[in-house]
């Protein structure tokens, strides 16, 4: 069929000439256009269903699950201790941050003191992991937008402190070294010189990031101004971490329930002011600077002392116990082997992320293992402003879009 046969003619008046006869038209027709889940930009597999109104944007659906593991089920079939390298696998551009959350929430749920030395190196992992998620972040969507010399700058420092996760723990993407009640192992001398050799490079390297893209005309056009939503609209919408930050919400669960080594830490939280995707851009690029600071004072307050807490039925023993005798070590080992009893009872317990507020809730009936584990992943629950941010911008925008909440779509599936 001819696209004349197609088309349908609607009449309007001409109106410099109101009294002439009416002129025909084309009407135009909403656009459906399935973006992805193959989409080089979608950060997963990601399908996004886009209403379009010439190229601008109506409606926006994203359609999850492609990547779902169950990973929330798997929870309940093994140990406490024996989930934790399943959380690894949620966010894997920063596993062991998962890490961190989950024991934080374990130990919550079974009263568990870490010692001052676990909490400080915890924090320090912490940050580095933050550092790592954010070059990342800046890296991909620097990329996605059309700067790619970012892109290497980002990955080139981000390989330094993945060969330092290899020489923590063996690993360099999905890593655990978390243990509830404390952590894996200390550092060793190379790594301690290693991160302050990081720390003394680092802070030039983001003043590098920052020149790229300060000027670029193609960067500001596409960030400035873009995806805007309202500090109420973000609280309603209940996001976190950057991107509720970029609204100018002064929130982190870092400052707002202090935990771990951060209420001993002097560090600012970074705010934006126009809720686009610039500040949210900016608000990651500031606690880069943050994250540093944290580190150095970790590094200047930790002192020695025991790196597990002393809780037999739930952690390993210490090497700083002294058993008397062979069988008392061999039954310590028993009695962690055959996991331990939780109270009955159910918690929730909030960290703040690189992406935002990861939390895990368990359900606990007793026994040693969760009755049921739900985690609140921020990639999941950011994906849920999608539509509303997107209206109104074109289809290019969408893209943008999808690279500020820095999704991954494994914590978002799970």
């Amino acid at each position: 069929m001819a696209f004349e046969d197609q088309r349908t003619t609607v009449y309007k008046v001409d109106p410099e000439h109101p009294e002439s006869e009416t002129l025909p038209t084309l009407r135009t027709e909403e656009l459906l256009l399935n973006m992805g889940p193959q989409h080089p930009s979608t950060h997963g597999v990601l399908k996004v269903i886009l209403e379009l109104e010439g190229e601008r944007l109506v409606k926006s659906t994203p359609v999850m699950g492609f990547l779902h593991r169950g990973v929330e089920k798997l929870a309940e079939e093994g140990t406490y201790h024996q989930f934790i390298p399943h959380t690894d696998r949620l966010d894997y551009v920063c596993a062991m941050y998962n890490n961190f959350a989950y024991c934080r929430a374990v130990e919550k749920l079974m009263n568990i003191t870490v010692p001052d030395r676990a909490e400080y190196l915890r924090t320090i992992v912490a940050e580095v992991q933050r550092i790592i998620g954010h070059q990342f972040w800046l890296g991909t969507q620097a990329l996605d937008i059309g700067a790619m010399t970012v892109f290497f700058y980002c990955f080139r420092d981000r390989e330094i402190l993945l060969d330092w996760f290899d020489e923590l723990c063996g690993a360099r993407l999905t890593t655990s070294w978390y243990r509830i009640g404390g952590v894996e192992r200390d550092f060793t001398p190379s790594l301690w010189a290693k991160l302050k050799q990081f720390l003394d490079y680092f802070p030039p390297k983001i003043d590098e990031y920052i020149v790229f893209l300060e000027k670029n005309r193609i960067w500001l056009a596409r960030t400035k101004g873009v995806a805007v939503v309202s500090a109420e609209d973000a609280v309603n919408f209940g996001l976190s971490g950057p991107t509720l930050r970029g609204s100018g919400v002064d929130y982190d669960l870092r400052k707002a329930e202090p935990y771990s080594a951060y209420p001993k830490c002097e560090f600012s939280v970074p705010l934006g002011k126009n809720g686009d995707t610039y500040d949210r851009y900016w608000i990651r690029v500031m606690e880069l600077y943050e994250s540093v600071k944290i580190i150095r004072q970790c590094l200047e307050q930790i002192q020695d002392g025991p790196i597990m807490a002393d809780v037999p039925s739930v952690t390993l023993p210490p090497k700083e116990r002294v058993f008397t005798n062979l069988e008392a070590m061999i039954q310590q080992f028993k009695l962690f082997s055959q996991g331990f009893n939780a109270p009955p009872g159910e918690i929730y317990c909030g960290t703040e992320a690189h992406k935002g507020e990861l939390g895990f809730y368990i359900v606990s009936t007793g026994g040693g293992k969760p009755y049921r584990l739900k985690i609140r992943a921020p990639s999941f629950i950011h994906m849920g402003a999608f539509d509303h941010m997107s209206r109104g911008y074109m289809i290019a925008d969408a893209i943008t879009l999808f690279g500020t909440y820095d999704i991954v779509m494994g914590e978002c599936d799970r």
